[in-house]
């Protein structure tokens, strides 16, 4: 029989297989993925996950905001579940692995426990959260956040992508509105394993990331109202011209990440120009500062900086500016036993390992807000991620679900 110190690996074929077909769904151009919340290809997606999930004898749970729970039962009736797991949502020019690979290392966490006949006390449960992106619904984390209790369930139902389409039609649009009230499950333990989005890892030469804590941050949507005019026949002195309003701020938003150096950042991903055509100053222009650190003091003083540097400089050139503040969280540290388990597993198996703060948002941001979490992170080549060319090796996939996997079953306590 199995124990927990045995130096037990997951099927490394089978979960990068898994990875590569789910890949399959949502091809972006240039060899990643666009699979957007909400879209047909996330409910493909979703199709497929859950034909995996009932093969491996998990049963699913879909909750009002579309979050799909796929439970391995206990031995223990009464035990709480350890959660693992992340998303299937991508960027609209996406990678292959970003949430992708939390998700179906979670799955492939069960197959092994199914493959070695390993029961635990606490169920487990494999987690899909729905739009965790963002990049269609804003803000971020969405579903996610609506668990936690930091966001209603009107609030989300109401939110719109580009076109007008709100999340709550879209939702059942594409059939995946779950009866299960938000927010209404238990959970012992959270787990999330993810790619780094970053370059440290792989600059360090480690395999795993023990994640201690995550930064916090904010979304800034500005609306900038100038006027149109003929960008020919209109003086320079005569301009309202929400795009140099934009660009001054641009400049400064970068101004104000570097006066808070080290472990600040901050810049503009998403800009919305209206009318966009090339010879009309534009009349309207939107677009979305995103700022973080780890820092809560850095965080709030880079946001009451930016916000009154950009209406100081729309009121020099006679622009009107209006903020509104899109998507949030605080700086997260994760629980310390978790993290010690993480640490410890990496150990034991061997592989390098390294403590490292997340540079980016994660559902485990909002899942710490009501359970014990953390986070185990990989390496991605070049640090890139958010972009069809990001890319990890089978290698540091396996190492990481290897360490997710012995962190979640000691979590999970196993019953000889």
């Amino acid at each position: 029989m199995a124990a927990p110190g045995e130096n037990l690996r997951i099927n490394a074929d089978r979960l990068w297989d898994s990875i590569m077909e789910m890949a399959k769904i949502g091809p972006g151009v240039a060899g990643g993925n666009n699979r957007q919340t909400l879209t047909d290809a996330d409910g493909e997606g979703r199709h497929l996950f859950r034909k995996w999930c009932e093969k491996a004898g998990l049963t699913m749970g879909v909750d009002r905001m579309g979050t799909m729970f796929m439970t391995r039962p206990g031995t223990d009736p009464d035990a709480l579940p350890v959660y693992v797991g992340s998303h299937l949502d991508t960027q609209p020019t996406g990678g292959k692995y970003d949430g992708v690979l939390g998700v179906l290392a979670g799955l492939e966490l069960v197959r092994t426990l199914n493959d070695l006949d390993i029961r635990t006390k606490h169920p487990i449960v494999v987690v899909n959260w729905a739009n965790e992106e963002g990049a269609r619904f804003a803000p971020a984390m969405l579903a996610s956040g609506v668990f936690a209790g930091m966001h209603t369930l009107d609030y989300a139902y109401g939110r719109k992508d580009l076109d007008g389409k709100t999340y709550g039609d879209e939702l059942k649009r594409i059939g995946w509105q779950g009866g299960e009230e938000v927010g209404a499950r238990k959970m012992h333990a959270y787990f999330e394993y993810h790619i780094e989005q970053g370059p440290i890892l792989e600059a360090q030469d480690k395999q795993i990331g023990v994640v201690t804590h995550c930064q916090g941050l904010w979304w800034l949507e500005f609306t900038l109202t100038g006027k149109e005019a003929h960008t020919g026949s209109t003086p320079m002195n005569m301009r309202v011209n929400a795009g140099l309003a934009m660009a001054r701020i641009f400049e400064m938003v970068q101004r104000v990440a570097m006066e808070n150096q080290p472990g600040a950042v901050g810049g503009v991903g998403q800009v919305k120009f209206s009318p966009n055509s090339r010879n009309v100053l534009p009349g309207r222009v939107v677009f979305t500062v995103d700022i973080r650190t780890p820092d809560q003091s850095k965080l709030d003083r880079m946001r009451a900086g930016i916000e009154s540097q950009a209406a100081k400089i729309a009121a020099e050139l006679g622009v009107g500016c209006s903020v509104e503040a899109v998507g949030h969280f605080d700086p997260v540290t994760f629980d310390p036993t978790l993290v010690g388990r993480v640490r410890a597993a990496a150990e034991k198996l061997g592989y390098s390992h390294m403590d490292i703060i997340s540079g980016a948002g994660h559902d485990a941001c909002w899942a710490a807000k009501v359970a014990p979490a953390t986070m185990v992170m990989c390496p991605c080549v070049g640090g890139l991620s958010h972009n069809e060319a990001e890319d990890i090796s089978k290698e540091w996939a396996s190492a990481g679900a290897d360490v997710l996997f012995h962190a979640v079953v000691e979590t999970a306590e196993i019953v000889v």
